[in-house]
């Protein structure tokens, strides 16, 4: 599934008055099961870029293409219903609930989709990030490393055509950083899922195919100084 951005605009009001322009997006495009790493520093308008191309924010102006459907001309509901069935997101704090074992927290991502919540495939994705022995085990029993492989599949549970990752290292020890990163390249290329990854981390960067600096299309950056 591809991903176009046209014309992209986004700003937040400013307490004391004012709009704080965060993103201005002429044009920008990953192909079907293409591996992206967009880089920049803290506070550059990342996690924004990343939720307005999920639908959890919408932009000021602009069109957000996933699969050739503009996403932004949905309701919030169709919106939600697109983003749990087509696209996956890893966040950087993992979100799992931690009354539920890492099992039923990818079985709970099933739910959300369409398609019928399929336990075999989510003990088979379980696996695949090497927890075959920690099935039922809480987020508080798990390493912070197991915890985001947890994330991991449940991100890619209901087979998504687009997985967004929002600094996905970002709460792993240097010893896991390209233990995580490998698992959700292999897990993109297996599952032939498009991928962009957001960070600030260079050394993370170059394991990608293509890596684009956020300043180099984000002109809100471009004009700063």
């Amino acid at each position: 599934m591809s991903l176009v951005l046209k014309n992209i605009r986004k700003s937040y009001h400013q307490p004391g008055g004012g709009d704080l322009p965060v993103l201005d997006i002429p044009y920008f495009e990953i192909q079907p099961r293409e591996q992206v790493a967009l880089v920049g520093a803290s506070g550059g308008g990342k996690t924004t870029l990343l939720n307005i191309i999920s639908g959890i924010t919408t932009p000021d102006s602009g069109e957000v293409l996933v699969g050739g459907v503009d996403i932004t001309r949905l309701p919030e509901a169709a919106r939600d219903r697109f983003r749990a069935e087509r696209i996956g997101i890893i966040f950087q704090t993992f979100h799992l609930l931690p009354a539920f074992t890492a099992l039923e927290n990818v079985l709970l991502g099933m739910s959300f989709a369409r398609g019928k919540v399929n336990k075999p495939h989510a003990r088979e994705l379980l696996t695949e990030m090497g927890l075959q022995n920690r099935l039922h085990h809480l987020p508080r029993q798990l390493s912070v490393g197991e915890q985001q492989r947890v994330a991991i599949a449940r991100a890619i549970a209901n087979k998504p055509q687009l997985l967004l990752a929002d600094e996905p290292t970002a709460s792993v020890d240097a010893a896991n950083k390209q233990t995580i990163i490998d698992l959700i390249t292999t897990a993109c290329r297996d599952h032939e899922i498009a991928l962009l990854t957001v960070t600030h981390d260079p050394k993370i960067a170059q394991r990608f195919e293509r890596v684009v600096p956020l300043r180099e299309f984000n002109q809100v950056l471009q004009h700063s100084t």
